[in-house]
């Protein structure tokens, strides 16, 4: 049985519906989507967004990059963008928090763009070389198309961005 009956247009289906997870689930995607593109059309990336909470307070992180950092202003103003078009679409029903920040140096890289920034610093990358992942610690040396250089006791190692499972910047004191 197909159950339409008060749904927004956006949300009805060819498919059934089951009580109010399917239709959260499909505003999320909604949501997502419209996160996505506000981000990506202010000129940064999306390295993630998710939403937690309950029912009476979701809590929607969403974490921006750039290609030369992200500063609080930015944050600010993508922040701003996307709570008017929560609003303006009435893209979440109940009460919520959005918080948007710079993902961390404890999360991985996500995309070529995030290496620059980044350069002369020591990484932990695990990779694909062949059919077996390999881990290495060394430090960025120059990124050149999707190659990057890594170098570790006077020896230098390329690897494809294609090929790079998980990448993450090692803080050192």
């Amino acid at each position: 049985m197909l159950i339409q009956a008060n749904i927004p247009t956006f949300v009805q289906s060819n498919s059934p519906l089951v009580g109010d997870f399917c239709l959260w689930s499909m505003e999320k995607v909604k949501l997502f989507a419209k996160i996505e593109e506000i981000v990506q059309s202010l000129g940064f990336l999306l390295i993630e967004s998710n939403i937690r909470g309950d029912n009476h307070l979701k809590i929607i992180e969403v974490f921006i990059d750039g290609e030369k950092g992200i500063n609080s202003e930015d944050c600010a103003n993508v922040s701003r963008v996307i709570n008017e078009a929560i609003q303006a679409e009435d893209l979440i029903e109940t009460s919520y928090r959005l918080d948007v920040s710079s993902p961390g140096v404890d999360r991985p890289l996500k995309y070529i763009s995030q290496y620059p920034k980044h350069l002369n610093r020591k990484f932990e990358i695990i990779f694909k070389d062949g059919e077996e992942e390999k881990k290495l610690v060394a430090k960025l040396i120059r990124v050149e198309g999707d190659n990057l250089y890594f170098e570790e006791k006077k020896s230098e190692y390329k690897i494809g961005f294609g090929d790079i499972v998980k990448a993450k910047v090692l803080i050192s004191f």
